[in-house]
């Protein structure tokens, strides 16, 4: 002590002294202060993870670029391209018909619409479609014969050789396909890919008028070849005849921006768990601190500086803050390597998983200012503690005042976590709702506890027993963890139980579509001449007619005497005018140039149907006399975006024939309902003798006679596609079960992080509980009885928690159904139950095993401490 003594008489300290006084203080405080730095080691595990994970997949989309477009140049179009041009570039081409129909296994009898491919040339030209064997990837090509998808072989117990049905011809499986390029396991049940040769396509008889055939070109080029600048030179061509087209760069692009969205989540939801671990470390840090203020009072007296105390306990933070730090990012260098595992079925390429040392900066850099900044409130109060605090006595009362410092903290808290967020989303609007989501719920989730707080100490009757009252009363003592526990296992429960409720939601929606009155079978590409036929067949299994409609397919030429290439004029005088406000006032006012992009479905008819509401203008529902004007119906939201309102003039391209029309109405339409719904519809007496094919939908009874009807569809109309809602929802639900995997495994670490913090909160308040169950102790409290009184604490906590984690999600949920998903929603009454009683159960058990130590001290050992 002399030294620190003469230390402590000058003016100054040096910086070795305060390390010093820090590990000495720390020696008999370790374990507790890296526990209050543990409960951020998932959050940085999680970001360090993530970060490694998007800094390989970024690496490996870059070097397999070539592999995951298979060609050099692929373009794509609605039609034919002019085949002379085709032949003209590159050294090498390949073409391919893709489309959805029914695929029929002759030795079951059962069928399912599936993707055809139907391949011509040496595609891919970067590596291979995957078989088995591994030589029926090229052996398909040489005769009749396919390759099937994995799924589907498995599905209708189908092996090598068997024979299936495409249109109206036969192929023979020459081998199973394992992965086709750019296919994710996700894409393959979802639409399985079946391969055939393309000069058998024309005898399936599947391309006639109504098919929906999308045709792709894929072209190499020599290694020398500047692909991107020949495609911009090239342009106008392709856009002429409008063909889509995608390079390597551009492929490469659209991917590493699809998987940079997955990473942003990914990355907010282990941001989570580690603001839920800085609830943890605050909170913990401020009961440290507590402890600390006698000790710190005795430094004041022998001349230590508020401000030099104040650097004591920092520098202990900032190193176990590091500690901390480098735990997580050790542990999160490890997760990486499961991560490939639990994003399989999403990912295109092959992942070679590495150490990311950058990812590993990030991360300790990240555990280190989060600890601090989040410390920081607590530690600001060393400041004020006056040398005569180690004369006051512990228990007098002290009110605080307003500290302008610990407000800037907060104000840097809170900038910290929008920053955080906007480098993630790269986006202003999006951080702004997100921070604001964050802060709306911790605000909810502290202004409960504190309701609650309030609410024990005023209304709790004293005819309860002393035991309740007791427990009652351990939620607003001194340094009580209600407001702590509260907000991080509510926000924990929340989490879990909001991706419970959007799966349900989603499910439900799809469910809802196929009720008692709703058709949940459809069946499309009927050619004029099948559908009295089809009709009839339907009936033949006594299956209702409940819709049967003409689908013609037409383009938007003008929009009130403008072309695309007119409002592609105008956009570009603007740009060049960027000060001209008139001119932007002008097009903002103009119709969008998505209008012209693409082909549009429409039908005719007389009436509205139930799923249609009128909104604006009249519904006019026959042209009687070629000279009449054609008054067509659009669907509000398609308006919208493509600016146009009642009144204006719309001339459709319907298969080279110009009709001029005028929007005469707009229709408010329930997309979830099982039917065909369109954006455009025309009147009657205009389209009839337009191309066209026909959609019927029905009602199955059972998957008996779903398959027995399908397999007489495809036997006696082999053009003819069905889509079975009950495969829909399969397909559904298998989808949203492996989103849901992902979306747990990240809200795994959110809620591990809230049992981190409970455990720290029980340790953290031991020394004054073991001061309370001695004095219960000598007061002649039994262990059974205190035993009780922490479990009556821990399951009012428990249930406050789930509750308000629940009301959150509850409410989260309630938004989502309504105003993104225009569902209904209906909470689930057991699941939710479940789901309470088993946090609360935790909470409990978590609370009293952990205090088991406290029950088990003798109060002469606690007596003998003190003194």
């Amino acid at each position: 002590m002399p030294q620190e003594n003469q230390l402590l008489k000058q003016s100054s300290v040096s910086f070795g002294w305060l390390v010093k006084m820090a590990w000495r203080d720390s020696r008999k405080n370790r374990s507790r202060l890296f526990l209050f730095i543990s409960s951020i080691i998932l959050g940085i595990a999680a970001l360090v993870a993530v970060y490694s994970f998007r800094d390989n997949l970024t690496r490996d989309i870059d070097d397999q670029a070539k592999i995951l477009a298979g060609a050099d140049l692929t373009l794509e179009s609605r039609k034919p391209a002019d085949q002379k041009m085709i032949d003209t570039m590159g050294i090498e081409q390949s073409a391919e018909r893709n489309f959805a129909s029914m695929l029929y296994f002759v030795k079951s009898e059962a069928s399912r619409l599936v993707q055809i491919r139907a391949l011509e040339g040496n595609y891919p030209y970067y590596g291979n479609i995957e078989t088995t064997p591994t030589q029926a990837a090229k052996d398909f090509k040489k005769g009749r014969k396919a390759l099937v998808d994995k799924t589907l072989m498995l599905q209708f117990n189908a092996k090598v050789g068997d024979s299936i049905k495409v249109g109206a011809l036969k192929f023979k499986i020459e081998g199973i396909l394992d992965k086709a390029p750019n296919q994710t396991g996700i894409s393959a049940s979802v639409a399985p890919i079946v391969y055939i040769p393309l000069q058998y396509l024309p005898q399936t008889g599947l391309t006639k008028i109504g098919s929906r055939i999308q045709y792709k070109y894929y072209i190499k080029y020599s290694d020398k070849t500047n692909v991107d600048k020949l495609v911009k030179d090239l342009q106008p061509v392709f856009e002429k005849q409008n063909l889509d087209y995608e390079t390597v760069s551009s492929k490469k692009e659209n991917t590493g921006r699809s998987f940079r969205d997955v990473n942003r989540f990914l990355a907010l939801a282990g941001f989570i768990a580690l603001l839920l671990g800085c609830i943890g470390v605050g909170s913990a840090i401020h009961v440290y601190i507590g402890e600390k203020l006698s000790a710190i009072a005795t430094l004041r007296c022998l001349g230590l500086k508020a401000k030099q105390a104040f650097f004591i306990y920092l520098i202990q933070i900032v190193f176990i803050g590091l500690i901390g730090a480098i735990a997580g990012s050790a542990l999160g260098t490890l997760i990486q390597f499961a991560l490939p595992a639990v994003l399989k079925d999403f990912i295109p390429v092959q992942i070679t998983m590495q150490i990311s040392w950058m990812a590993i900066l990030q991360g300790v850099t990240l555990g280190i200012i989060i600890s601090v900044l989040f410390a920081l409130p607590s530690l600001l109060s060393v400041r004020r503690i006056s040398p005569l605090n180690a004369l006051r006595a512990s228990f007098e009362s002290h009110k605080e005042t307003a500290d302008p410092l610990k407000w800037l903290v907060y104000f840097f808290i809170l900038l910290f976590v929008f920053v955080f967020t906007y480098l993630q989303m790269s986006g202003w609007l999006e951080a702004l709702v997100f921070t604001g989501s964050v802060v709306f719920a911790f605000l909810l989730l502290f202004g409960v506890s504190k309701l609650l707080m309030w609410l024990v100490k005023k209304i709790i009757p004293n005819s309860l027993s002393y035991l309740w009252r007791q427990g009652f009363a351990n939620l607003y003592r001194p340094n009580n963890q209600t407001l702590m526990l509260t907000v991080s296992i509510g926000l924990s429960t929340a989490f879990i139980c909001t991706l419970f409720f959007v799966q349900g939601i989603l499910i439900n929606r799809v469910t809802l579509s196929s009720g008692e009155n709703q058709p949940n079978m459809v069946l499309f590409d009927i050619q004029n001449s099948q559908k009295d036929a089809i009709a009839n067949l339907a009936r033949s299994y006594s299956l209702p007619v409940m819709n049967q409609v003409p689908i013609v397919t037409v383009r938007i030429e003008e929009i009130n005497g403008k072309t695309a290439a007119d409002l592609a004029k105008a956009d570009s005088l603007s740009s060049a005018k960027p000060n001209n406000r008139e001119t932007k006032r002008e097009n903002q006012n103009e119709p969008s140039q998505r209008a012209f992009s693409g082909e549009l479905r429409v039908t005719f008819q007389d009436s509205l149907t139930d799923a249609e509401t009128l909104v604006k203008g009249k519904w006019i529902g026959e042209v009687k006399a070629p000279e009449n004007i054609v008054y067509v119906s659009l669907e509000e939201n398609y308006a919208n975006r493509i600016k146009v309102d009642v009144g204006d003039k719309i001339t459709f391209n319907v298969q080279g024939m110009m009709i001029p029309t005028i929007v005469g109405s707009l229709r408010e339409v329930n997309w979830s309902r099982m039917q065909t719904n369109f954006r455009v519809v025309f009147p009657k007496g205009v389209l009839e003798d337009a191309p066209q094919f026909n959609v019927l939908m029905t009602k199955v009874p059972n998957s008996q006679i779903s398959a027995k009807f399908q397999g007489a569809v495809v036997r006696s109309f082999p053009n003819v596609s069905v889509i079975d809602l009950d495969l829909i929802l399969k397909v559904l639900d298998e989808l949203l079960t492996k989103i849901g995997f992902v979306i747990r495994f990240m809200a795994a670490f959110s809620m591990a992080t809230g049992w981190i913090v409970l455990i720290s909160a029980v340790i953290t308040s031991k020394s004054q509980r073991l001061r309370e169950s001695v004095l219960l102790r000598t007061l002649g409290a039994s262990r059974k009885q205190i035993l009780t009184i922490t479990a009556l604490e821990y399951l009012f906590l428990g249930a406050l928690a789930a509750g308000a984690g629940m009301i959150l999600a509850l409410g989260g949920s309630w938004a989502l159904a309504v105003f993104s998903f225009e569902s209904s929603f209906a909470p689930p009454i057991l699941p939710i139950f479940i789901l309470f009683i088993s946090v609360v159960a935790l909470v409990v058990f978590t609370g009293v095993f952990s205090s088991r130590k406290v029950l088990n001290q003798p109060p002469l050992e606690v007596l003998r401490r003190d003194s």
